[in-house]
């Protein structure tokens, strides 16, 4: 049977088995032993990763029906493994449970960003994170500060991940071809087990900030109790000429302001 790609769930199939093989040979498959592949739509990535993952388990995601049933059919050695399921809403546990998995993808690009904020909700569980994006979204996430590119996931998954922009996808490689490069990405969980800072105030530190990333920090956050008597660094600097540690310290500076 033939899968044919859907436009309303950002569908582009790799068709290029060097590429397929070459982000495959990119993922550190002793992190863990349990990898999730989501969206493998055709199975470009799939048979590369049955061939590397010598000793781990192996899931496969897709909200696509006729993509599971072609999937079941090419492999049946994944019978059990291959789910009908949306990662963004489902259930971890119904499958692992308490287990890290790592994640790999051709991510639809309609839905890439919401993916890796999802896989943050996982990141004590999720050592390794390699997938491709749009050129533009893979730039943004490893870009660093000082960047126009720079922004608010940029932050969030570089406070958890060290992540390497690996390499650039043509679009004739695809069918059918999208109209923007790809870009593929490493991202590989830090030594942090958590921010030193209260995390719920720092994410609206960091959203409250870009979303007025022409202001300085200052002038940005006025909207945030405490942010009144911030160090003197922060009064002419904008979001994303600001690391993560940063922020870190403006998250704390804000909070000491806010029991004082």
């Amino acid at each position: 049977m033939k899968v044919k790609a859907k436009k309303h769930l950002g569908q582009h199939f790799l068709r290029d088995s060097s590429i397929s093989r070459k982000i495959v040979e990119s993922i550190s498959f002793e992190k863990s032993q349990n990898i999730l592949e989501i969206g493998p739509g055709t199975g470009a990535l799939t048979k590369w990763l049955l061939k590397e993952n010598k000793t781990g388990s192996l899931f496969l995601m897709d909200v696509d029906q006729e993509s599971i049933t072609f999937l079941n059919q090419k492999y049946p050695e994944l019978e059990g493994n291959i789910l009908f399921a949306d990662f963004l809403r489902y259930n971890i546990d119904q499958f692992l449970i308490n287990e890290s998995f790592s994640v790999v993808g051709n991510f639809p690009y309609n839905i890439s960003s919401q993916i890796l904020f999802r896989c943050l909700e996982f990141k004590d569980r999720i050592p390794e994170i390699v997938g491709m994006f749009q050129r533009e979204v893979a730039q943004r996430i490893a870009q660093g500060p000082g960047n126009k590119q720079y922004g608010i996931l940029s932050v969030f998954m570089q406070a958890y991940y060290d992540i390497e922009y690996l390499f650039t996808v043509d679009e004739d490689v695809f069918d059918p071809p999208p109209k923007v490069k790809s870009g593929v990405i490493r991202c590989i969980r830090n030594s942090r087990t958590k921010l030193p800072c209260d995390e719920k105030l720092f994410k609206l530190v960091v959203k409250t900030a870009f979303n007025q990333r022409r202001k300085t920090m200052r002038n940005s956050l006025k909207s945030i109790q405490g942010t009144t008597m911030l160090p003197e660094k922060f009064s002419a600097e904008r979001p994303e000429q600001c690391s993560v540690d940063d922020f870190i310290e403006l998250t704390n500076a804000i909070k000491a302001n806010q029991k004082a």
